[in-house]
């Protein structure tokens, strides 16, 4: 395993939304612009963190929406130079505790077929593949791997 990078994770504000948005733009091929992360900022229903280095830069965010008792994690991002470190691992514990210490029956993402490290981090999370979404990215054209992660909330299981 690699080093674990030191950061500090800590809610979004409005000062980091330029290194953020230039951070969509060097890992995603259709990027949120820096105006769909200020909206962002003010949704009630949505979280927003960053993980700042040592130098208080931006190395990696991740987004969190709640719907009633069901956690959708939006988007999760780590600067090249910082991946492989346990950035993306540390981003997404604050989300696990969350879910778990507001009993969300589940967490649920989308994720690149060919994203292999992010699949096999978030499996080691106990996250599990539940189905796929024909298509669902642009440049390439790809798939996307629904997985879930299941917290036994309140809800039951359909048999």
């Amino acid at each position: 395993m690699e080093h674990k990078r030191k950061v500090r994770i800590v809610p979004m504000t409005g000062d980091h939304l330029d290194e953020v948005a230039a951070l969509e733009r060097v890992c995603f091929t259709d990027p949120w612009s820096r105006n769909m992360l200020a909206e962002e900022l003010g949704n009630d229903l949505a979280a927003f963190l960053v993980a700042l280095d040592g130098q208080g830069a931006v190395a990696g965010y991740a987004g969190l929406q709640v719907v009633l008792d069901e956690g959708y994690i939006l988007n999760v991002a780590v600067r090249p130079d910082c991946r492989r470190q346990g950035v993306a691992g540390q981003l997404l514990q604050v989300f696990l505790d969350f879910a778990k210490g507001n009993k969300l029956a589940f967490l649920t993402l989308e994720v690149r077929a060919s994203n292999y490290a992010a699949i096999a981090l978030y499996g080691s999370r106990g996250f599990r593949g539940v189905g796929r979404r024909k298509n669902y990215y642009e440049h390439p054209k790809e798939d996307a791997v629904i997985m879930t992660l299941d917290l036994g909330g309140e809800a039951e299981e359909m048999e």
